[in-house]
């Protein structure tokens, strides 16, 4: 595997393992590709990135995180990657890629995640997730065209996942109105930190939404989910508007959501009929990436 300090991109530019030091810089390019709604990237979001989550169900072993920025000739990052690897499965993903929309940087920062990744035959990138402060939960293509390009002339191969939505709360907790009954339990949640609503019928849980609140005063709803037997009951409309509630409570001024279901994504540019009922605005559309390594060829047999 290449040493990440041989790595040279355009110019006097050079790729080499994240520091310490590069903290602020990299925090601002990461800003820089901020949605609405989405939190700032604050020391403590950044400091925990390269440590998960790094272990999924089935695979035995933790990735092996790496961080790289790409500096300039006098060492300052104008671009970063954010890479893990799992040796069992020989599999690696691109978490984060961050360069001002520069496509030189760009390509470079690109063109060392494949040499990091020679030994793997499938690498993936921009997987979804919530939106948090190291990502909207996967590229927003409209928001960042160069980024989207310069993945697939790299060779990978796009598809959208989701549609990210946005909405203001107002100022006052008072201005958000709980539904005439609160249906749902809630209770704490240590991470992703915020609180989970649990909606039940006879004892059993039949909705459950998990939402959260950053110190910047922006919100997330990670996830909203009603049980299928149970859909088409106003079930998911109560809980929503209880979940946004407690957060305009809680002192958020806005709030994001990201819509994972591929069925949505012919919404045409507008939100889903439930979020958009509750003033929530399309932004992007998210797309995730694979890059799939021929397989080598056998030689025949003598």
């Amino acid at each position: 595997m290449p040493k990440a300090s041989s790595a040279r991109a355009e110019g006097r530019s050079a790729v080499r393992r994240y520091r310490l030091q590069d903290e602020s810089a990299v925090r601002e390019l990461l800003d820089a590709d901020r949605l609405p709604g989405q939190p700032r990237c604050t020391p403590q979001a950044l400091a925990a990135a390269p440590r998960g989550p790094t272990c999924f169900p089935g695979w035995t072993r933790p990735a092996r995180p790496r961080v790289s920025v790409l500096t300039d000739a006098a060492d300052r990052p104008r671009g970063v990657i954010a890479i893990l690897v799992w040796s069992d499965v020989h599999a690696g993903l691109i978490s984060g890629l961050h360069a001002r929309e520069d496509p030189a940087a760009l390509r470079a920062l690109l063109g060392h995640a494949l040499a990091v990744l020679a030994d793997c035959p499938l690498i993936e990138a921009f997987v979804g997730g919530p939106p948090g402060p190291l990502g909207p939960g996967g590229l927003p293509r409209a928001h960042r065209p160069a980024t989207h390009q310069a993945l697939q002339q790299a060779g990978f191969a796009g598809r959208p996942e989701g549609v990210y939505l946005h909405r203001l709360l107002p100022e006052s907790a008072a201005a958000e109105p709980l539904p005439a009954k609160l249906v749902a339990d809630v209770f704490p949640h240590d991470w992703p930190p915020g609180h989970r609503l649990i909606l039940r019928e006879a004892g059993l849980p039949v909705a459950e939404a998990l939402v959260g609140v950053a110190p910047d005063h922006t919100a997330t709803v990670c996830w909203i989910e009603t049980l299928p037997n149970h859909r088409g009951q106003g079930l998911g409309r109560a809980l929503l508007a209880q979940a946004l509630a407690l957060l305009a409570e809680q002192g958020a001024r806005e709030v994001a959501l990201v819509v994972d279901d591929p069925g949505q994504q012919a919404c045409g540019g507008h939100a889903p009929d439930l979020f958009a009922s509750f003033g929530f605005s399309f932004v992007d559309q998210l797309w995730s990436y694979e890059y799939r390594r021929p397989a080598p060829r056998e030689r025949p047999t003598a």
